[in-house]
């Protein structure tokens, strides 16, 4: 099944398959439909509800002078496009207020740490 991996990814990269990357905040987030009174249809994601986290399923990271969100999503997870997920763990909508403390603690989603589906937290 590793096999099939590339090809997955290679789907998720073309143009309206879906709106969003498999690497976006927003990938697993529904689709909604409103058609306007002349029948045009307007596509929008609705809204991103977040899975309940659990502090066991995060680590603690003191945050360090001159640090992002980014930079600590390429420390943790090897990608830095991933810097939602600790958004996410958090909670915030800015990562800079991830990072604007020198000293803070914050929380890094393990991996695997977000469960699949729908959770109960709004975003």
């Amino acid at each position: 099944m590793a096999d099939i991996e590339p090809y997955e990814n290679a789907l998720g990269a073309i143009p309206g398959a879906h709106p969003y990357s498999r690497g976006s905040r927003y990938h697993d987030a529904e689709i909604g439909i409103h058609r306007q009174a002349d029948g045009t249809e307007v596509r929008y994601t609705k809204r991103r509800l977040l899975p309940s986290l659990d502090q066991q399923e995060t680590q603690e990271h003191v945050v360090g002078g001159g640090e992002r969100a980014d930079l600590l999503a390429q420390r943790y997870f090897g990608e830095p496009g991933q810097w939602w997920q600790i958004a996410d763990a958090n909670p915030v909508l800015d990562p800079r207020e991830l990072t604007d403390e020198a000293g803070r603690v914050i929380h890094i989603p393990l991996a695997g740490g977000f469960p699949s589906g729908r959770g109960d937290r709004r975003v």
